[in-house]
């Protein structure tokens, strides 16, 4: 029993620190791709059966991005919303400032590094408490 739970233990370690090791530069490239995100207050229109919001960028231009509807739920009957605009591109634009996928990755990749260490201290305390 005891050969069986090292191995399944060894297992989870090196797998653990692999995987989350990988997934953690996964979500280093993805934060690093997902640019500069600049904050902005925009103002909610209703144009041919759908809302957009238009917003100032920092070099004057006036930009213009149509409302998902995930981000129509939550913007509601808003006339102003506070939103976050790529920096350098025209029509882009969010309501949260870190990307949902990076901030998933990373909690994945922290979740599976945890379990890869807990499994390796795990190794270590088994390996002296059985000396």
């Amino acid at each position: 029993m005891s050969n069986a739970l090292d191995a399944v233990i060894e297992i989870f370690s090196w797998v653990g620190l692999g995987v989350g090791l990988l997934l953690a530069l996964v979500a280093l490239i993805l934060f690093l791709a997902d640019g500069t995100w600049v904050p902005a207050r925009a103002v909610v229109e209703q144009m041919d059966g759908h809302r957009v919001v238009r917003w100032f960028d920092e070099n004057g231009g006036v930009n213009e991005a149509p409302l998902s509807p995930h981000d129509e739920a939550k913007v509601g009957s808003a006339d102003m919303v506070d939103i976050f605009h790529r920096r350098g591109s025209v029509h882009r634009m969010r309501l949260t400032q870190k990307s949902p996928l990076v901030r998933f990755v990373a909690l994945l990749a922290a979740g599976v590094l945890g379990l890869g260490v807990l499994a390796f201290v795990l190794s270590i305390v088994l390996l002296f408490a059985r000396g």
